[in-house]
């Protein structure tokens, strides 16, 4: 496992205890009981108590919705629109739980029927990109099913505690005294989940997120966004590969295809991160890495009919160990105002 990939484990990881304990610690969340909204452990209300109360005229009521709803809600559609139009589904990708459960299970039922989803019309190979050989073996559905069983539970039960008080909620379930909406939240959030986590997963991500999607829509109108670009006058390389960069993608996706065709990239860098595997040794390198700006546009213009030549320095550590003298160290992040690579 590369740098990048270990470090984007650690992100999801955090996030996921984060998902789990903003609640508890009221970081944030909104309390039925008492309608409002508490952020880093304080009461986030509008303001209209005051109003309703005749403590405070129209004008201050006004005022009130603005600098505490209108204006943070505008701060984070702005952010998130921005870091979508520039970097993709980068939250997908590096800090969503939900996709942290995908991957997760799509290892397992990997290993159990040899394929990431059931909907896969053919079986992986069984030689991985570094070498390794995973076998299905169908005894992991009894731990595929389970642990799919287990992650809707606990996102049934985390999705309540943003509604009601996690002491509550957790006291309840701990003493068996949940009452009976909370109990049909539960019961059917854990069903739905349990189906979702079996049989979509990816789907889910692809046509039916509505967060993905608004990161998506953002990217594809910044031709010069950071995508996974591809060495094509180096394609013939691909000869001796099983397709591993379309084998690792936990969206099942293509890499190699043009930006349209990759609108739902998570920006994972699985794909990437197998290429350099692949051609590890190899003294020209990956043909795949994340690149922006100029060298983007080869994913994402031909779409529209056109084929732009890849300024050569967008793949300029593809060179003999020789001439790549002088060029200093690939990065082993996100790309820099030219591009980056994916360290091996």
């Amino acid at each position: 496992m590369s740098n990048t990939q270990q470090k984007r484990l650690w992100f999801q990881a955090g996030f996921f205890i984060l998902f789990l304990l903003a609640p508890v610690f009221d970081l944030f969340r909104f309390d039925l009981n008492v309608k409002h909204f508490f952020f880093l452990g304080m009461n986030w209300t509008l303001g209209l108590d005051d109003f309703l109360a005749q403590r405070i005229d129209a004008t201050q009521a006004a005022i009130n919705l603005i600098l505490r709803g209108g204006l943070p809600i505008l701060g984070v559609i702005g952010t998130g629109i921005w870091i979508s139009w520039k970097y993709g589904r980068l939250y997908c990708g590096w800090l969503c739980p939900h996709f942290s459960v995908v991957e997760t299970i799509n290892g397992v039922l990997r290993r159990a029927i040899g394929k990431q989803s059931i909907w896969d019309k053919h079986p992986l190979p069984e030689r991985n990109a570094d070498g390794s050989i995973t076998k299905s073996n169908p005894l992991y559905w009894l731990v595929a099913v389970p642990l799919a069983l287990i992650f809707a539970f606990v996102w049934a039960v985390a999705l309540l505690t943003y509604l009601l008080p996690p002491a509550e909620i957790y006291g309840n379930l701990l003493h068996g005294e949940l009452t009976g909406n909370q109990a049909r939240f539960i019961g059917v959030g854990t069903f739905l989940f349990f189906i979702e986590f079996t049989f979509a997963r990816h789907l889910f991500c692809r046509y039916a997120c509505a967060v993905g999607l608004f990161q998506s829509l953002a990217w594809m109108g910044n031709r010069k966004a950071m995508v996974i670009g591809f060495d094509r006058k180096r394609a013939l390389a691909c000869a001796d590969c099983n397709a591993a960069c379309d084998n690792v993608c936990p969206m099942r996706l293509k890499p190699r295809s043009t930006k349209r065709h990759m609108f739902t990239c998570t920006q994972c860098g699985q794909c990437a991160n197998a290429c350099s595997q692949v051609q590890d040794g190899k003294p020209m390198g990956t043909l795949l890495k994340w690149v922006d700006q100029e060298c983007a546009l080869d994913k994402s213009t031909r779409d529209f009919g056109h084929h732009d030549e890849i300024p050569e320095h967008c793949f300029e550590q593809n060179k003999l160990p020789e001439e790549a003298q002088g060029h200093g160290k690939l990065h082993d992040q996100f790309p820099s105002n030219r591009s980056s690579s994916i360290a091996s």
